[in-house]
């Protein structure tokens, strides 16, 4: 019994397994930390790893898919604002919970969490399952992305300067020089490039997660030298994981609510709640690995990767239920994520769906 019990219990577990790899890379660090030349020789590779990530990134960006969904851009304009001001609006808020709940290096962390832009491939792999507007989701989350390169160092300059983190503008430059440039070179040989990288899909997977995972490894190297485990407890760490769960309801709360406020049809609303209340693990990490030094990165990524876990549980039962309701009337509609189904009021065919929002029939 116990044979079938494990293995059933394990399917069901939905733990990411590049989460599981990140975690089995935070304990190897934990046991066998990079020191002296080693740390130098990670530090160098972690460089590396980070150039040829955002190279990646912009090879497969395309100009043009970005380009045509700019008519849609009431729907892109909520998901920025969801992500670089609902976001980071509730980061600020959670200084209040320092420190009786966070330590004030959590509370970097958690606020540098908020300043990061959103995922790509969940965000679109979630609308997909869940039946909304998939083009729209691609040009949401890419521009959110791109944004993202210059957004999220200004904002972490801005607001965690002013918490004492100590980013100035010689880390925002690294950025540029680390991150955009790189992309930028993606970007001008797409045209060159992109076959090969279709092809190679898989592989090129492995090397974008097998740089996240080098950067992870220097960062709680560094961590661990410098004592991180001395300043986290078991209670803090706790109360970090109540304040992931927390924030993700609340933006979950608040994307499908507004997006229904606001009028958008129910693919639409999907986009807007997946896209707008996700945060990239892909960029987090290795921007953290720019914009700080010594053991500081690993207690400001250690909210990310919690956070970026519960995201995927909890989207992903969300993303797989939705299709089962039936959007209801507009009349008597609630602000949840999975409206309530009703019986058909036999009054004939429904009206024709364009972009994912209901139009009139002209009589």
């Amino acid at each position: 019994m116990l044979r079938l019990t494990v293995p059933r219990l394990l399917r069901r577990w939905p733990l990411d397994p590049f989460i599981t790899a990140l975690l089995a890379t935070v304990g190897l660090a934990s046991l066998l930390p990079a020191s002296g030349a080693g740390a130098s020789a990670v530090s160098a590779l972690g460089k590396i790893a980070v150039g040829l990530l955002f190279f990646l990134y912009g090879a497969r960006l395309s100009t043009r898919e970005a380009m045509d969904g700019l008519r849609q851009w009431r729907l892109h304009t909520t998901v920025l604002a969801c992500t670089f001001v609902v976001f980071p609006l509730l980061g600020l808020a959670c200084r209040a919970l320092v420190p009786w709940l966070l330590t004030p290096e959590l509370y970097h962390g958690v606020l540098f969490l908020t300043l990061l832009p959103s995922t790509v491939q969940s965000s679109i792999a979630f609308t997909s399952i869940a039946e909304g507007n998939v083009a729209a989701a691609v040009c949401s989350a890419t521009f959110s992305s791109l944004l993202g390169i210059l957004v999220t160092p200004l904002l972490t300059a801005l607001l965690l300067s002013t918490s004492g983190a100590g980013v100035g503008a010689g880390a925002v430059l690294g950025i540029v020089a680390q991150l955009l440039l790189p992309f930028v070179a993606g970007q001008f040989a797409r045209r060159w490039i992109h076959g090969w990288m279709q092809r190679h899909s898989a592989p090129l997977k492995l090397v974008d997660r097998g740089s996240i995972v080098i950067v992870v490894y220097g960062a709680f190297s560094a961590g661990v030298t410098g004592g991180i485990w001395g300043m986290l407890s078991l209670p803090r760490l706790g109360g970090l994981l109540l304040v992931c769960v927390v924030m993700l309801a609340v933006l979950l709360g608040l994307t499908a609510w507004g997006s229904r406020r606001l009028g958008f049809g129910r693919a639409d609303r999907i986009v807007v709640v997946f896209c707008g209340s996700k945060k990239s693990l892909a960029s987090g990490v290795p921007m953290a690995s720019v914009l700080f030094a010594g053991p500081a990165v690993g207690l400001m990524v250690l909210p990310l990767m919690l956070f970026h876990q519960i995201q995927l549980m909890v989207c992903a039962v969300i993303a797989r239920r939705w299709p089962r309701e039936r959007e209801a009337p507009a009349e008597g509609r609630g602000a949840g994520f999975l409206p309530p189904a009703r019986p058909s009021s036999g009054a004939g065919p429904r009206a024709p769906r364009i972009g994912g929002a209901p139009t009139r029939s002209r009589s």
